[in-house]
């Protein structure tokens, strides 16, 4: 197999239909009034409520803003606003700062220092609004993980990892980024810098180590089966770059799956599990 650029083309068209139809089919056969989901300004919450809007209409549709004071960016949420006005959709803004300090309080052990931990309590805090608002107004909750970021572990588990249906989690970033243009999406924001926004500055591309544009061929190569050798020699890079992107892909599995269950009885309940029509 040769890997190039090229091997991430897709029909755009094509893909845009079978997301839609996906989306309708699934909120339909849930019935539920329509889908929610959280809007940052970045490129991949963008296309889902791009993607939401022409599967449910516009009016079926709510978007919430969720900022909160330390990572707080005027530049994101009028691009989250933007996106929700060219597509026609009702959003609600809602200041997580106090639910987040709270939790900061209560937890005995809080440590101020350790980001991670405190970027996984905004994650999972947002999360917590959504399915609120779901619950409450019938809606299904709609994901914005892409495949490069999922097969990376590079998510909160339980936080913007969760959702009732995730309709880009089988592109690639840079394959987001090519359908959003295709949506209609301004490139200002389709090509904007990726962040999860849980602590001032986070860069995605930083903390990964890596260029989306490089990372997703590799992934292809690696789904493919292709020695981690043999990628390297022909995007003609470092064999170890290759080789960090594999461990961190295997060692993130536990974040893709649903709890494991030990098998104790005839039928175990899982992803195995065969329901009695």
């Amino acid at each position: 197999m040769k890997l190039t650029p090229s091997i991430l083309d897709i029909d755009f068209f094509e893909v845009e239909t079978k997301i839609t139809r996906f989306i309708n089919e699934y909120v339909s056969n849930s019935q539920a009034e329509g889908g929610i989901l959280g809007l940052s300004g970045g490129i991949d919450s963008a296309t889902v409520a791009a993607l939401c809007s022409k599967a449910l209409g516009s009016k079926n549709v709510l978007a919430l803003l969720l900022p909160e004071a330390e990572t707080r960016e005027q530049k994101d949420i009028d691009d989250a606003k933007s996106i929700a006005k060219q597509f026609n959709i009702e959003t609600q803004t809602i200041d997580i700062t106090p639910v987040l300090e709270s939790f900061y309080t209560v937890i005995p052990v809080y440590d101020q220092k350790n980001q991670i931990n405190k970027g996984n309590i905004k994650a999972r805090t947002r999360m917590i609004i959504l399915y609120y608002y779901a619950n409450k107004l019938n809606k299904i909750v709609c994901g914005c993980s892409d495949k490069s970021e999922t097969l990376m572990g590079y998510f909160t588990k339980w936080g913007d990892g969760a959702a009732d249906l995730s309709p880009i989690k089988n592109l690639y970033k840079t394959q987001v980024r090519r359908l959003a243009i295709n949506l209609g999406i301004p490139e200002a924001i389709a090509l904007k810098p990726s962040t999860p926004a849980l602590w001032p500055n986070q860069a995605a591309e930083e903390e990964l180590g890596i260029k989306y544009e490089i990372l997703d061929i590799i992934l292809y190569g690696l789904e493919r089966f292709m020695s981690t050798n043999e990628i390297a020699n022909q995007l003609n890079i470092d064999q170890t770059t290759v080789e960090t992107v594999k461990k961190r892909w295997v060692h993130s599995k536990h974040k893709r799956q649903m709890p494991i269950v030990p098998e104790l009885s005839f039928r175990t309940v899982g992803n195995e599990y065969r329901h009695i029509k």
